[in-house]
């Protein structure tokens, strides 16, 4: 799944991800040849979730009906917002260039809304 950001302009390119599963129907991608991150745009699906090594949450990306990202949530150390050294659950928005805001902590209700996702992560 994903081209690295190929498919809203139109271009096609060798898939650079595998789908390993689904979450509340978001596909979870696994990225090939030693790629980490989720595509910047989406082939098939609203959403994708990346896991990590121990199959817990790490991220996921949303995109919009023109498959461009709109916005992710991450599960990591955010030096802005933890203040305890530790990962946490953080939200970054996204531009029509593909800008990134800085990271912005979930309030309650956010994270209420979005827990389907967050496998292995205490919320």
């Amino acid at each position: 799944m994903g081209g690295r950001g190929t498919y809203a302009a139109g271009n096609n390119v060798p898939y650079s991800y595998k789908t390993v599963g689904y979450i509340e129907g978001a596909k979870v991608l696994q990225g090939l040849n030693g790629l980490h991150k989720l595509p910047e745009e989406a082939h098939s699906s609203y959403a994708y979730v990346r896991l990590d090594h121990e199959g817990k949450f790490h991220e996921i990306r949303f995109y919009n009906k023109n498959h461009r990202l709109t916005h992710e949530i991450a599960y990591h150390l955010e030096p802005n917002i933890s203040k305890t050294g530790k990962p946490v659950l953080h939200l970054h928005t996204y531009g029509p260039n593909f800008q990134r805001s800085d990271a912005m902590k979930l309030s309650k209700a956010v994270k209420k809304f979005y827990k389907k996702y967050f496998k292995g992560v205490k919320t």
